[in-house]
């Protein structure tokens, strides 16, 4: 599909907002169950996935779907596990042990309101209740949706654990100011924050019955795309407004992170991210219209703001 940029942008805004809001609602559904969880733990949680936020990762996980021809009632369980293991990590990243911010998503983050150990047990609560979603039996149809949730579990338990996530983020803590080359840096940035991003596209085409074809194309695509999001935060943590991204700037350089501006220099950093949404698009050579939503979310990776 080829659109004039204009029109583009408002195609996706238009379908990330529609989508931010159904997902919205579904994380909301929380206040339902109140009742059964701590006050002060409850508030602390909602506080966190109420925040706002973009919704990219769920929103990916819907779009890879559509992809390949399902529909959101297929994804929205493995849409708003990601969501809940991704604000997880916002509230670990930003503790005084971690990478030690006071904002996120322009509030103060999480331990700022409810303290340390609340903003641990938060965490620990979104986590482990996005696998209790996940593998709640009500919402399976028939045997072929038992087997693909397995699948999707397998899938998000390896991308958020020592493997993926939380591996990134151990050797985000270990290489802190020391100087790792390229290679290693790809390959933290992969597990830090490509890892939920990928499981997100590849769980999306689960859900939708993607072909083993289909699958492999969404991970080459997932592959790219989660790279190219975390070139373009390194990017936004340079040249980004706090208004804007919604987080202390600068703070890679003042603790000496290794990113891709510092290794290659902001204009190089910008290349690469540009070719890397290229080869994603290229990618879903193979998908008609309905992956359209995909293409544009690669271009928005490295021209959003926040």
């Amino acid at each position: 599909m080829i659109i004039v940029k204009t029109k583009a942008n408002s195609i996706l805004s238009a379908y990330l907002l529609h989508n931010k809001d159904t997902i919205d609602r579904y994380l909301m559904m929380l206040d339902g169950i109140s009742e059964d969880i701590p006050a002060t733990l409850y508030e602390s949680m909602h506080y966190s996935l109420s925040a706002g936020g973009k919704r990219i990762r769920p929103i990916l996980a819907i779009a890879s779907c559509e992809a390949v021809g399902g529909t959101i009632d297929d994804v929205i369980p493995a849409a708003i596990a990601i969501e809940m293991i991704h604000t997880y990590s916002l509230i670990h990243d930003d503790l005084p042990s971690m990478d030690n911010d006071d904002l996120r998503r322009g509030k103060p983050a999480n331990h700022k309101v409810f303290g340390e150990a609340t903003a641990i047990l938060a965490g620990d609560g979104l986590l482990t209740m996005a696998f209790g979603i996940l593998s709640d039996t009500k919402s399976f149809k028939n045997q072929a949706y038992l087997e693909r949730r397995l699948k999707i579990i397998r899938e998000i338990a390896v991308a958020a654990g020592p493997d993926g996530m939380v591996g990134g983020q151990q050797l985000d803590i270990e290489n802190e100011g020391k100087k790792i080359d390229i290679v290693s840096v790809e390959k933290l940035h992969n597990r830090k924050t490509g890892a939920l991003i990928l499981a997100a596209i590849r769980t999306g085409g689960i859900s939708g019955g993607a072909s083993e074809l289909q699958l492999q194309a969404l991970t080459d695509y997932g592959k790219k795309t989660g790279l190219a999001f975390q070139i373009a935060d390194d990017i936004l943590d340079v040249e980004g407004k706090v208004e804007d991204v919604g987080k202390s700037i600068g703070k890679d350089a003042n603790q000496r992170k290794n990113t891709y501006p510092a290794l290659l220099g902001l204009e190089q950093a910008k290349n690469l991210a540009g070719q890397l949404v290229s080869e994603a698009i290229t990618a879903l050579d193979s998908f008609d219209d309905k992956a359209d939503p995909l293409r544009l979310i690669a271009a928005y990776a490295i021209d959003r703001k926040s």
